[in-house]
């Protein structure tokens, strides 16, 4: 009886797994978007891969069920902006939301000298974190102790600018307004970067738009918007567009390992690292192509670690 019965019980969906890109709308938080997400799917296991502020919009890789693992590596992959700051006044978020706290009477400038100060900033610089932010100093989000009124000393922090382009420059009105691409390391601050560009030209300045283009390798052009995403769970076809983990980490070395190896590998045990080209983390596969996990080098052992079994 209690087999016939079983047959006739719907069977439980099996749970989504991968590295959905999501295009973030403004006006929502990053825990916005997850839980949105949790409600269309009906699933709790998600976790997104970078912040993002409310009015900010673009990349957001959210990582769904077993693929919530690998949220760190995707966390430390260079992000692409393309930015627009104002030249000509300052608010105390750095950004075009805060409230205005100083206004030049004119602004004059010349592409030539834009063009050597943006070029100053490529490679490492220091930052120090805006006060509307979620860094921590004793204990408290900056972002708490800026609401109350309080300013308090930050600690510079090194991030690497490895790409900005300009994209347009509109120098003839009275507050300039310059447009910029920019790729970056994890951490960097792109209202920070807007307001130090400013300095260095001798003015205050915001950033009044910001749009992330890229994580990693995850494209603009290959993110869903939230209707889009609920539209293809209706249809059952969101699976189509999730990225497995491994390719959403397809910049770390790719390693084959043998049968023998592989059955190791999936029981969480070491492998030799000899005659093997890794240098750090690296994807394992067994002979059929199926992917086993993230092992890490480790140099003195000459072994390869397990860090991440997914078998």
């Amino acid at each position: 009886m209690s087999d016939a019965k079983s047959l006739t019980q719907p069977k439980r969906p099996v749970e989504l797994e991968g590295v959905l890109p999501v295009h973030k709308p403004p006006g929502f938080t990053s825990h916005d978007v997850v839980a949105k997400v949790r409600r269309i799917l009906g699933m709790k296991r998600i976790g997104h891969t970078g912040t993002l502020d409310p009015q900010v919009t673009g990349v957001l890789p959210l990582c769904l069920g077993r693929a919530t693992r690998i949220v760190e590596y995707i966390q430390e992959l260079p992000k692409e902006y393309e930015a627009e700051l104002t030249i000509g006044y300052s608010t105390d978020t750095e950004d075009w939301t805060g409230q205005e706290t100083n206004r030049a009477e004119r602004v004059e400038l010349e592409l030539p000298t834009l063009q050597r100060v943006l070029d100053g900033f490529l490679g490492e610089i220091e930052q120090v974190p805006p006060m509307y932010s979620a860094v921590r100093v004793d204990g408290k989000r900056l972002y708490e102790l800026a609401r109350q009124g309080q300013e308090v000393e930050r600690k510079p922090r090194l991030v690497r600018i490895y790409e900005l382009e300009l994209l347009e420059a509109k120098l003839d009105q009275p507050y300039p307004t310059v447009r910029i691409r920019v790729q970056c390391s994890k951490g960097t601050y792109i209202r920070t970067l807007c307001v130090d560009i400013g300095r260095a030209l001798g003015y205050p300045s915001v950033m009044s738009r910001l749009v992330r283009t890229s994580t990693g390798m995850i494209g603009l052009d290959r993110c869903l918007t939230l209707e889009r995403i609920e539209q293809l769970y209706r249809e059952g076809r969101l699976d189509e567009h999730l990225i497995p983990s491994d390719q959403a980490l397809a910049h770390l070395p790719k390693v084959v390992v043998s049968s023998t190896e592989a059955l190791h590998a999936s029981q969480g045990k070491s492998l030799p690292a000899h005659g093997r080209d890794v240098d750090g983390l690296a994807r394992l596969y067994d002979p059929e192509g199926r992917f086993l996990g993230l092992f890490r080098q480790d140099p003195e052992q000459q072994r390869l670690r397990p860090e991440k079994v997914f078998v």
